[in-house]
């Protein structure tokens, strides 16, 4: 069953969102998002709140704390891992609240296994991603951690349809061997893009929910998102070159969701105020990338859901209270104006 089969004209955030008022960003959000809400994400908190330290909170079995260098795993749980655990529940709490008899579709997001295992050392000092059996302990905690928060989100909304977005930025990176080591001198081998995909294949199936997978970076592997099993991919549209027409056209007609981050996700440049005023202008793009492939119009507010370019945890509250209605409303004109 395909359960994006019901949008029409949606739009949604990628997932961080200013400030750390949990209650107040929670309603924003949930008032302007009707059709496909998310759990939103304040880093502005500090390290536990950030993506890596949330996601890192949500592992089973294995712990982190902050070291200088960043987030480093440990024997116990400390702090840290308190912290992180603590604040996912301050949001979900606030999420709950204002969620009380909603039915729709309700979005959650947790960094996917190959940008984890990107972003966090070892207790030696490397990081994880160097190590294949430490990739494979951080996926398969993962798995069974994402287990647990889905079953309690869904305890806590019962008559929502939860979907997943996993956040995988660092993705393109690790599969040509681009990310960088511990030290900043030298590059991690590249990930096989087999078992890449393996992974993400074992980590979706394992899941009872739709899974989308955001990536913000140049040259996300859209084939091989779609063999993994995802239900929709995510990605800033600003960064997409004609070289990913067949990707896109392919993955559309097979039924994948697409995610157009077109909405600026900061308001710091006149361009970027420009294209948040001028919410229909702002998704030319995607109609002349469906006329260039030659896409039925009528599929277009259906197969494609608004959003900003990458989360908005860099916006001002303004800001990003405007680009989500922006997105909205950009949504909208898909629907009432595909041509």
């Amino acid at each position: 069953m395909d359960v994006f089969a019901e949008l029409s004209g949606a739009a949604t955030g990628v997932g961080s969102m200013p400030g750390g008022d949990a209650r107040e960003m929670a309603r924003g959000v949930v008032a302007e998002l009707e059709q496909l809400p998310h759990l939103p994400e304040l880093p502005a908190r500090g390290p536990g709140a950030d993506m890596i330290g949330r996601g890192a909170g949500l592992l089973t079995e294995l712990f982190v704390q902050t070291e200088p260098s960043g987030w480093r795993f440990t024997d116990r749980p400390g702090r840290d891992t308190r912290r992180a655990v603590s604040w996912l529940g301050e949001d979900l709490d606030a999420l709950e609240e204002y969620t009380q008899g909603y039915t729709g579709l309700l979005k959650v997001q947790a960094v996917g296994p190959w940008t984890l295992a990107g972003s966090i050392e070892l207790r030696h000092g490397e990081k994880a991603l160097s190590d294949p059996g430490a990739c494979r302990d951080v996926a398969g905690s993962l798995t069974e951690g994402l287990r647990r928060h889905l079953a309690d989100v869904r305890r806590r909304v019962p008559g929502a349809t939860v979907v997943l977005q996993l956040d995988e930025p660092l993705l393109p990176a690790v599969l040509d061997g681009s990310v960088k080591t511990a030290s900043g001198f030298q590059r991690l081998r590249a990930v096989d893009r087999q078992l890449a995909e393996q992974a993400l294949r074992e980590l979706i199936g394992a899941l009872d929910a739709p899974v989308l997978v955001h990536s913000c970076a140049p040259k996300v592997p859209i084939p091989l998102l779609r063999r993994a099993g995802a239900a929709g991919i995510s990605l800033d549209f600003g960064l997409l070159t004609e070289r990913d027409d067949d990707d896109l056209g392919e993955a559309v007609e097979g039924g994948t969701l697409l995610l157009a981050g077109v909405v600026p996700s900061t308001d710091a440049t006149p361009a970027e105020s420009k294209a948040v005023s001028d919410p229909a202008g702002s998704v030319q793009g995607v109609r002349t990338l469906w006329r260039r492939l030659g896409l039925a119009p009528e599929l277009l507010g259906r197969r494609v859901v608004v959003t900003p370019t990458c989360g908005l945890a860099g916006a001002s509250p303004v800001h990003a209270r405007r680009a989500l209605a922006a997105a909205v409303r950009a949504a909208r004109s898909l629907v009432d104006n595909p041509e």
